[in-house]
């Protein structure tokens, strides 16, 4: 068992226990493997890193139909980057 695999199971089994920031460095692993459905799973069980890493791909994407999705998951502020995305003049 590599590194990363030892790593990633003692940070779950931290976040099962309810370790937030166990959870926020669950997250920042599946940034950087680029594993989004890791971040929706981890943002489902309440990672708002998850939804503000979640969020800064899907407003660089101008993905509106996944900020509203990590809105209605609980992470408030990509309602907030919806809402500017609408808004904003087209160019």
């Amino acid at each position: 068992m590599t590194s990363f695999e030892n790593d990633r199971e003692t940070l779950r089994a931290l976040a099962d226990d309810g370790n937030e920031r166990a959870l926020d460095r669950l997250a920042d692993l599946a940034e950087a493997r680029g594993d989004v459905q890791e971040l929706s799973d981890l943002l489902d069980e309440g990672c708002l890193h998850a939804g503000e890493l979640l969020t800064r791909r899907a407003a660089a994407a101008r993905d509106l139909l996944e900020l509203q999705r990590i809105a209605d998951a609980g992470y408030d502020e990509a309602s907030d980057v919806l809402d500017r995305l609408l808004t904003d003049e087209p160019d």
